[in-house]
């Protein structure tokens, strides 16, 4: 369905910012398709070394790189935002949940440094798990989607790894309950 929505704007030379101002009603659509066309940091396929299984995620945080094991030697590479100075962390955990466009409650401990935030909000556009969120064992950390994908390749989370919608959604559909999810710093 997606395709075949950004396969109409592309045909008809429209441009998702200029489809969601001349047509109003179209404004959710262009946002839709916004949220995915960020791409600052190109998702390929790269040499890999390492020991690891395939369907393994290995994240960097000091790369800034989330890698998705495929075997043969090869891995998926996405570009990340990764936990600001003093939140970043390692280890290896579980993918125990998996949810498509979360809700979020931000955990006590970010209350207390943002007092300011709201104690809910659902899932949606302006949700900051974005689009996906993959949660990592009984911890407080997850890999989610961002609406600010201008953070991807930076140090800006509380200790969440986020990628760009579109990536997540990608990783999300690869990825099952049980992964092995290895952190690096």
């Amino acid at each position: 369905m997606l395709r075949a929505i950004v396969l109409i704007v592309a045909v008809l030379g429209l441009s998702a910012p200029a489809f969601a101002y001349d047509n109003p009603l179209s404004r959710g659509l262009a946002d839709f398709l916004n949220i995915f066309s960020e791409q600052p940091i190109p998702r390929q396929v790269v040499p890999w070394n390492g020991k690891q299984a395939p369907g393994t995620v290995v994240i960097s945080t000091s790369q800034r790189r989330l890698y998705y094991i495929l075997g043969n030697h090869q891995a998926l590479r996405y570009g990340v935002g990764v936990g600001r100075h003093g939140f970043s962390w390692a280890g290896t955990k579980t993918v125990t949940m998996k949810r498509e466009w979360p809700d979020w409650r931000p955990p006590s401990q970010m209350l207390k440094r943002r007092p300011d935030l709201p104690r809910y909000m659902s899932g949606g556009m302006d949700n900051p798990l974005g689009a996906r969120a993959i949660y990592l064992g009984s911890s407080l950390y997850r890999i989610h989607g961002s609406n600010e994908p201008e953070t991807i390749g930076a140090a800006v989370s509380s200790g969440c790894i986020r990628m760009t919608n579109r990536d997540v959604t990608d990783l999300y559909d690869r990825v099952r309950t049980g992964t092995k999810v290895v952190v690096l710093r």
